[in-house]
């Protein structure tokens, strides 16, 4: 009998280095750090905290993915989500298909043909969290459920970018209900464009184990915060309760089922 067997294999996935731990929290708490100063601020000051808070927070998310997933995920995640967003956005404010008519102003910085290019990063920023969230809760209805989340990120989103002048709706239809100032087309076109990233995602990452096994849940962290100063910001500081009540119920419900699985749930890799 071999004494091998006495000593069980030992762990083959790398721990995450201090450095790395420190660089990946370090960007995050930026991000977070900007985003308590935006209703602190005004002007030129709160501009540039609007544009920086969506790279940092961006960095933070595609870190925590090659941290956790890999390069190869990262840079699939990175380009898949980066060049569709660009495409729908530029069909999007030429069309006025999906979302509906919109223009966006000239304060977020450099664009291209017209689309800012902080934008496709916004796209980033959630897509990733929202897919762990969708693979976790579902496997196979990953899509619908990451385009509901994504949909109901936006509903926090859009009333903030419209009442700071990042962009400009033009309708005459019906809007969002408690959103008096976005139109009802704007939660379709994200459900409908938020389904359609969320299966090419799915389809094209893989779903295997992490490649670490001390990667911190950052996207977790983000996704609560979102919610948290979604709520609290429009109620304290924006003059917004409907989108507080909307974009909290919307965006609440669909953690719930999260939160639960995460906690009572069968052990994942996702």
């Amino acid at each position: 009998m071999s004494l091998r067997q006495f000593y069980p294999k030992r762990d083959s996935r790398k721990r995450l280095s201090t450095w790395k731990l420190f660089g990946l929290y370090a960007i995050f708490i930026v991000a977070i750090g900007l985003q308590i100063s935006y209703p602190l601020t005004d002007g030129e000051t709160l501009r540039v905290i609007t544009i920086a808070t969506v790279y940092w927070a961006a960095g933070s998310m595609l870190l925590h993915a090659l941290f956790a997933y890999g390069l190869t995920y990262t840079l699939t995640l990175f380009l898949v989500t980066f060049s569709y967003s660009l495409v729908i956005e530029q069909i999007g404010s030429r069309t006025g298909w999906p979302f509906g008519s919109y223009e966006y102003s000239g304060t977020l910085g450099y664009q291209i043909y017209g689309v800012p290019l902080v934008v496709p990063f916004a796209w980033i920023m959630i897509a990733h969290p929202i897919l762990i969230v969708a693979r976790k809760v579902t496997k196979n209805w990953v899509f619908l459920y990451g385009g509901l989340g994504m949909m109901a990120w936006d509903l926090f989103l859009d009333p903030q970018m419209v009442a700071a002048e990042r962009w400009v709706w033009n309708f005459t239809g019906q809007t969002f209900p408690l959103q008096p100032n976005i139109p009802l087309s704007n939660a379709v076109g994200w459900l409908l464009t938020g389904m359609g990233l969320m299966a090419i995602l799915h389809r094209l990452l893989r779903k295997d184990r992490r490649n670490v096994s001390q990667v911190p849940p950052i996207h977790n962290i983000f996704l609560g915060w979102t919610f948290f100063s979604g709520i609290v910001g429009n109620l304290f500081f924006f003059d917004s309760p409907g989108v507080a009540v909307s974009g909290g119920i919307v965006f609440g419900l669909l953690m719930i089922p999260y939160i639960f699985v995460s906690r009572f749930g069968p052990p994942s890799n996702i």
